[in-house]
């Protein structure tokens, strides 16, 4: 009978204790880190990507202003601004960092490492380039959505065959401050659909024009964007010189097909930034980074703009109209 009532004990002091934990836990207000190579402040709030953060947040429980603060660091992609900001967020410190695109992640790996760091990434690949040790296990504080697909450029490429059959070269739209990973796969994957690449530099919303110009110089058939912030921030100005210089074009996210490009396929970037959310709930519950395994895209959308066809005399292949999963008009 001691012993059952000693256990009884125990218990409720084990409760009581957990209790005391989670209500310790609730009280806390929690200051979560982002950090973006964009430099205008409402960028991603204009697009729509913290706002799906902070309402995946809300529906795990963290609503923002009561469980949690966000301290976003908006910056220009010069390397010495990137990691000032990333060590002025360590320095807070918060006890998060989302870090976007490869030259956040690079600046938010070498200003910390204890705090975790959650990547949202679709150039690198996290092991070759020494973030994890391996996608299971990463063991560093850096965990997250990466994205390397090379065959997702090849994908591409092949619906702009579908587009234009005859095509023969294409100019690819470069960011040189990323990472090359994606660059290289695009080039593998031109040798494959017979297609010579002629890669465009920007870096700046100001370098649009002359690439685009250059790449009518060079006679391409069709443009390829390669996925960088800028471009995505500024995927209006691109699908419009696009449409100028007569070019089918395809990005990554299906904002470029909505902005005028001729047709996007790819991650929904909006849903990558509610599942970075998911990383935070689990860190903030006590998970270490390097304990997460490190998450890709599962799931790709095709979107095709038959109103940016029409304009340039495409006719859009019914193979392509009946796997689109969204059509606009």
């Amino acid at each position: 009978m001691r012993l059952i009532g000693l256990a009884v004990i125990l218990t409720i002091n084990l409760t009581l204790t957990l209790i005391a934990a989670e209500a310790q836990l609730a009280k806390k207000i929690w200051r979560i880190g982002f950090l973006i190579p964009v430099s205008l402040p409402d960028a991603a709030s204009r697009m729509g990507r913290l706002p799906a953060f902070t309402e995946r947040m809300k529906e795990l429980g963290w609503p923002e202003g009561q469980a949690f603060t966000m301290e976003s660091r908006f910056t220009e992609r010069d390397e010495p601004k990137l990691r000032s900001a990333a060590v002025d967020l360590a320095r807070l410190p918060v006890d998060v960092i989302v870090a976007v695109s490869s030259p956040a992640v690079n600046a938010a790996t070498a200003a910390t490492v204890t705090i975790p760091i959650i990547a949202i990434d679709l150039e690198t690949d996290p092991v070759a380039k020494g973030f994890a040790a391996s996608l299971a296990r990463p063991s560093k504080n850096i965990t997250g959505l990466f994205l390397d697909l090379p065959e997702l450029n090849g994908k591409r490429l092949q619906l702009l065959k579908e587009f234009v059959p005859k095509l023969s070269r294409v100019a690819v739209l470069w960011d040189p401050s990323l990472d090359p990973t994606p660059l290289k796969a695009a080039e593998l994957a031109a040798r494959t659909f017979s297609v010579d690449l002629h890669v465009v530099s920007a870096g700046r919303r100001e370098d649009f024009a002359q690439a685009l110009g250059e790449a009518t110089r060079q006679h391409a058939g069709a443009l390829l964007v390669v996925q960088s912030p800028t471009f995505d921030l500024y995927a209006k100005d691109i699908a419009a010189l696009a449409l100028k210089h007569r070019l089918p074009s395809i990005g990554l996210f299906n904002g470029f097909a909505k902005s005028g490009g001729l047709a996007s396929y790819g991650p929904d970037l909006r849903a990558l930034f509610a599942q970075s959310a998911n990383y935070v709930d689990r860190i903030l519950k006590g998970a270490k980074a390097g304990s997460l395994p490190i998450e890709r895209p599962v799931r790709f959308e095709l979107v095709v703009n038959v109103k940016t066809a029409n304009v340039l005399g495409l006719t859009i292949p019914q193979t392509i109209l009946v796997r689109a999963d969204e059509i606009i008009q």
